[in-house]
């Protein structure tokens, strides 16, 4: 929702914040299961349009373009069916570029498809710029895999382009001429898969990527861009993974992993001599960095750990002073820089939080003025949504994990609550954070206590952490969840005679195998696009598709046919003795619809059959509407029979 409203600001005081009246009514189910109608927008280097990525519904994606000035739309790209921008930026004020990437489930992050495509802000002059596809305007350049790179310093209709090629392993770098058609290659090293970090001159210095083997890799090239020499990690201290050069191109920020732990802020030499700490937390990564206006320099870097915090690099700056007086107007949110126009005077931001699904707010410095643009959610009110209460708790075996309660709103000293365990999909890398949940947030909003838990093997703790749930899916990882709730329970918060389990994707696996390990802690258990059988994951989906994908599984599970069996929901279905909730869409690729089949067939062979949903022509997840309107209407009524919410 486009929304227009002006509000006058004196000196620092920015009054902007949004509030909306609170109801006693309980929130509509559609609230939570409707798609986001607009997300990641960019302003352009002028600061006079922005540009939207709108989900239409049904897997149905475009981009739209908007003046501000009257809030006007001046153009649409519509997408093909699934697919969607992944990047989206402006090359110079009248054009943009967008690379496309498709979503194979509505539950998974879209995947690139490595096309890039450009377009005028009226809509003119649409050009296809790079892909699998033969460019029309790129001759001489070979089809291939692309992603936006980089930018000039300043807008010029250039962009640069990384090429990964389709048949030789290699990885190349061009700047490209978004008006002309014209490519010419700055850097080629003959390494698949490696992103590239530039100075402002547009000289490539780094390289940096994994091999298939998941091992880290970093080069580094000449004041030219030439000579690329591979960077041994002891040169560097740890994992160094470059996001910046200082404007001298003497320098190199850079997200420091030592030793396997966080990441951490850095500053130094492009050799990794003359190594600052900016900025570090002991138990959690650097969650995010923001960036001035033009010459594009750090700020401030935002902490992840339980609710994230904002370290100021240089607290007396007057940028860091400019944000904190933002931050300032909206208590208990954060503010977060999306960016900037190339005269550093109007800087789009988003604010969120725990309860705010997120607004995006234009900030004009000169006039002092705000302008709320759009809402990420319509028809959720934050002052309806519970707070997210960061826990941390010892497992059982001694090491601290990290996790989130959400409370029913008006819930401020839990007592023997309801309890839904909502563990996360992946699982590797990914983590559940402060922010808002939408499926938390429902199930808060129907009287229950969620409990969220960052397992061994989740992301937002450095790569020892992650590592540690390699080949422990059926274990270690379960057990980490199972401690939780026990943990919940030992506090009074949650009430052990009502306690149900329920996730999608890895969190679906979690929830059977938890009910399987301790039915003694769950009265129902509910998955959606789950997989249940660790050998089916071997020989079907998509994720073994590729080479890494097969490397991966490797990593994460192995091939040992006995350890396969008995860390697999199906062999464990006897011991599964609580009503069982199965939901799968039939054309799911990354966990396909035989895992449920599967797990519907071994529940009913042990005498507990299962309540099921199996959903045509839908994936991992739902992208219909009313789809996923009624998977929650059935997880509500199931959960409602077998714990009984407390919400009116």
């Amino acid at each position: 929702m486009i929304r227009g409203g002006l509000a006058a600001l004196a000196a620092w005081a920015w009054l902007c914040t949004v509030t909306a009246a609170a109801t006693e009514t309980r929130v509509p189910v559609a609230a939570f299961a409707t798609s986001n109608a607009m997300h990641s927008p960019q302003l352009s280097p002028d600061g006079k349009h922005l540009a939207v990525s709108a989900e239409l519904g049904e897997g149905r994606y475009a981009l739209r373009i908007y003046r501000l000035s009257d809030f006007s739309l001046t153009a649409t790209l519509n997408l093909p069916r699934f697919e969607l921008p992944t990047q989206v930026r402006w090359v110079s004020e009248r054009r943009l570029i967008i690379a496309k990437g498709r979503k194979y489930g509505s539950r998974e992050a879209p995947l690139p498809t490595g096309e890039i495509i450009a377009t005028d802000a009226d809509g003119k002059n649409q050009d296809y710029i790079f892909g699998y596809q033969r460019s029309l305007r790129l001759t001489g350049l070979e089809p291939g895999f692309g992603a936006i790179e980089g930018l000039p310093a300043q807008p010029n209709g250039r962009f640069y382009l990384r090429r990964l090629s389709m048949s030789t392993r290699r990885s190349q770098l061009y700047d490209v001429d978004t008006e002309k058609g014209t490519a010419r290659r700055v850097a080629d090293i003959p390494v698949r898969d490696l992103s590239f970090t530039l100075d402002d001159n547009g000289v490539p210095r780094y390289a940096h990527g994994t091999d298939d083997h998941d091992n880290y890799l970093l080069y580094l090239a000449d004041a030219q861009g030439q000579n690329w020499q591979p960077v041994p990690p002891e040169r560097m201290g740890g994992e160094f993974v470059p996001v910046s050069l200082t404007p001298d191109g003497r320098q190199a920020y850079a997200l420091l992993s030592a030793d396997g732990g966080p990441t951490m802020l850095v500053k130094a030499d492009l050799d990794g001599g003359n190594r600052q700490v900016l900025a570090r937390d002991a138990f959690a990564s650097i969650l995010d960095i923001e960036w001035t206006p033009p010459p594009f320099q750090p700020f401030a870097a935002v902490i992840g750990a339980g609710t994230p915090r904002t370290v100021y690099l240089n607290p007396d700056s007057l940028e860091a002073q400019f944000h904190q007086a933002l931050a300032g107007s909206f208590p208990g949110q954060l503010v977060s820089y999306i960016n900037h126009s190339s005269d550093g005077d109007k800087t789009l931001a988003y604010v969120y939080s725990d309860r705010n699904p997120g607004v995006w707010y234009l900030f004009e410095r000169g006039e002092r003025r705000v302008t709320s643009l759009l809402l990420s959610r319509e028809g959720l009110q934050a002052e309806q949504m519970g707070e997210r209460r960061a826990i941390r708790f010892k497992a059982s075996d001694g090491l601290e994990l990290a996790g989130f309660l959400t409370l029913p709103a008006g819930v401020e000293d839990p007592r023997g609550l309801p309890m839904v365990l909502l563990p996360h999909g992946g699982p590797h890398g990914v983590s559940d954070g402060w922010t808002f949940d939408t499926d938390a947030q429902f199930l808060a909003s129907r009287g229950y206590l969620v409990l969220q838990v960052n397992f061994r093997g989740s992301g937002g703790r450095g790569y020892r952490f992650e590592h540690a749930g390699y080949r422990h899916w059926g274990t270690r990882m379960q057990d980490d969840l199972l401690d939780g709730v026990r943990w919940a329970v030992g506090q009074g918060f949650a009430d052990a005679s009502r306690i149900c389990v329920y996730g999608a994707s890895f969190g679906a696996y979690s929830a059977m195998m938890t009910a399987a390990k301790a039915p003694e802690l769950f009265k129902c258990a509910a998955s959606v696009s789950g997989a249940y059988d660790l050998k089916m994951v071997l020989s079907k989906g998509d994720i073994g598709d590729t080479r890494w994908g097969r490397n991966y599984l490797d990593r994460v599970i192995g091939s040992d046919p006995d350890l396969l069996r008995t860390h697999s929901p199906i062999t464990l279905a006897s011991q599964i003795r609580i009503p069982v909730l199965l939901a799968h869409g039939e054309l799911d690729e990354r966990t396909p619809f035989a895992q449920a089949k599967a797990m519907k067939a071994a529940l009913e062979k042990a005498g507990n059959a299962p309540q099921w949903m199996a959903v045509p022509k839908e994936g991992h997840g739902f992208y219909s509407d009313d789809n996923n309107i009624a998977f929650y209407q059935k997880l509500e009524a199931f959960l409602a029979q077998h714990i009984g919410a407390a919400a009116p």
